[in-house]
């Protein structure tokens, strides 16, 4: 299926579309199973004329990655307004639709591929990882470039967990998408409560989370739950 007509597009405005094109077609199929010929026919122009824009799949690949990795860095951007648990929630709620429309290129892109050299994968990943602990930390009202150092560990732990939880989830898909995105939201309030009955600075930032929390929150959720466990027989 190509996106058109054929026209003549600018040097920039062609390499935009060849790039959309492939990032389109790697969120549905595996990188290394979409040939040249698969992008030049869904764009509408000639084999010929996307190495014209670039020279190989490879740096296409590339591009198309370093796309998904600022799309997915969007979705971390949330307006500090309201209680913190429905912030993150809506994080998770974006990032987990990233990842339901974009399956094998999130996969490519966090567990990276043949097509790309490591090293530069490495440095896509760890830049939405970075982002993604910067935003966090902002949420907290805490400095970035100066967290105490069980903060930094639950934070990054955190956003360990939900690149793991959400690849997991894409082999099967065998628990709700929206129970993982709140148990997500639970699992960081979990990780942050656990430190803070070790470390008083991480005690401080506990009571700052709670503190706008209104009764039927998320972290209100949590509590609620395990309050609802059965009791052993």
């Amino acid at each position: 299926m190509t996106t058109g007509a054929r026209r003549r597009m600018g040097v920039e405005e062609r390499r935009e579309q060849l790039i959309a094109v492939a990032l389109g077609l790697f969120s549905h199929r595996s990188p290394e199973d979409v040939s040249i010929d698969e992008i030049a026919e869904a764009a509408g122009i000639s084999r010929p004329l996307v190495y014209h824009y670039f020279p190989g799949k490879q740096q296409l690949y590339e591009a198309a990655l370093r796309r998904a990795a600022d799309e997915l860095t969007a979705r971390f951007v949330e307006p500090r307004e309201g209680p913190l648990g429905a912030r993150l929630l809506r994080v998770m709620e974006r990032y987990f639709a990233f990842v339901e429309e974009h399956g094998p290129g999130f996969s490519a892109l966090m567990r990276g591929g043949p097509a790309i050299g490591s090293t530069r994968t490495s440095a896509l990943i760890d830049g939405v990882r970075q982002a993604a602990y910067t935003q966090i930390l902002s949420h907290l009202d805490v400095d970035a470039h100066d967290p105490s150092p069980r903060l930094e560990l639950v934070v990054r732990s955190w956003i360990s967990l939900a690149e793991t939880t959400a690849l997991l989830w894409l082999d099967g898909r065998r628990v709700p998408r929206a129970e993982l995105e709140r148990q997500l939201v639970h699992d960081f309030a979990a990780l942050a409560a656990v430190s803070a009955a070790y470390d008083q600075e991480m005690a401080q930032v506990v009571r700052r989370m709670l503190a706008d929390e209104p009764a039927d929150g998320m972290f209100a959720d949590l509590v609620g739950r395990l309050l609802e466990l059965p009791q052993p027989v």
